[in-house]
């Protein structure tokens, strides 16, 4: 069995400084959202990564707990900070903290709990997942709060079993599992490439578009794609306080995680009731538009959390 990897990615800059709201947070609609959610606060995500740096200034109040499955740091457990940087740039894009400095993520207010399973190196046991997943199931808050989304910007070339199980145990507890399609991806849409978890029916498997709303070249495109999400030069939060500009579908990946954390605040307020993660699911498809590109390429289209209020808008409007 192989091992399971960061989904390759590509650096294009480093900043040491910054403040802005990057593009794909504009793109996915993300502030049109922020007031009727509270930014998101009440949501939990557990990003399953390469750790996060914990006392990076744009995260550090938005991490909930943590924990280190890898070999690393001799195995110690509670030391899951970030020695690869993808984790903490997946991070920001969640749940960056608007404060006037830095970056911004799609869900400033939600939490993170921070499982570590990738080494330095960007590689780690298909057994660290599993265990990181059936943790992320059973944690609880002090105040009994849990997770409802977990986000997965890693893949592997073989389909397993107990990795699987143990998803479908989340998703049986109410989780969302958003998945990266992958960058095997070879520009053509009708080729089909398979990255798992994210080829697994059961999870949201995320493509990546450009700033274009064009497809990336790089991008898996399978019949399990669900939606498409910013995924070039995204701008978050990175290793030693600074900031990186980052592409690939694990930058698509935590667009759609944020988006549910602040999705599943709305619709449970709404509905004043818990969802079943089947009726969060329709509620983000609800909140997608159609690119153009075929199904196997994007999925039900771009997430687009401001669309039902549009539709709503016009309906109400007097003829």
């Amino acid at each position: 069995m192989s091992e399971m990897k960061l989904i390759p990615f590509r650096m294009d800059a480093i900043l040491d400084t910054t403040n802005e709201v990057p593009k794909g947070i504009q793109m996915v609609e993300a502030e049109s959202l922020w007031d009727e959610t509270n930014q998101g606060e009440g949501s939990i995500v557990a990003v399953i990564d390469t750790g996060c740096q914990v006392d990076h200034p744009d995260l550090k109040g938005q991490i909930i707990g943590g924990r280190n499955f890898t070999d690393d740091y001799n195995g110690d457990t509670e030391n899951y900070n970030d020695n690869n940087g993808h984790g903490t740039h997946v991070a920001g894009t969640i749940a960056a903290i608007e404060d006037g400095e830095g970056v911004v993520g799609v869900a400033p207010k939600a939490k993170l709990l921070i499982l570590k399973v990738l080494s330095e190196e960007g590689s780690g046991q298909y057994g660290w997942i599993i265990d990181a997943l059936n943790y992320a199931v059973q944690w609880r808050g002090e105040n009994n709060e849990r997770v409802r989304v977990i986000s997965l910007s890693l893949g592997g070339p073989d389909d397993n079993s107990e990795l699987k199980n143990s998803i479908l145990k989340a998703i049986d507890a109410g989780i969302s599992v958003v998945c990266a399609a992958g960058n095997e991806g070879d520009g053509r849409e009708d080729t089909m490439e398979y990255s798992y978890p994210g080829a697994y029916n059961e999870v949201i498997q995320v493509g990546a578009i450009n700033e274009e709303r064009s497809l990336t070249d790089f991008t898996n495109t399978n019949d399990q794609i669900d939606l498409v999400a910013p995924g070039v030069q995204v701008l978050s939060t990175y290793l030693e306080g600074k900031y990186a500009r980052l592409s690939g579908t694990s930058m698509a990946t935590p667009h759609v995680s944020g988006g549910l954390a602040l999705i599943i605040q709305l619709v449970e307020e709404q509905f004043q009731r818990q969802m079943s993660e089947a009726e969060i699911f329709s509620q983000l498809v609800k909140r997608t538009t159609p690119l153009g590109h075929p199904k196997v390429a994007e999925g039900n289209g771009l997430m687009t959390l401001a669309l039902t209020k549009k539709l709503e808008g016009l309906f109400r409007t007097p003829i």
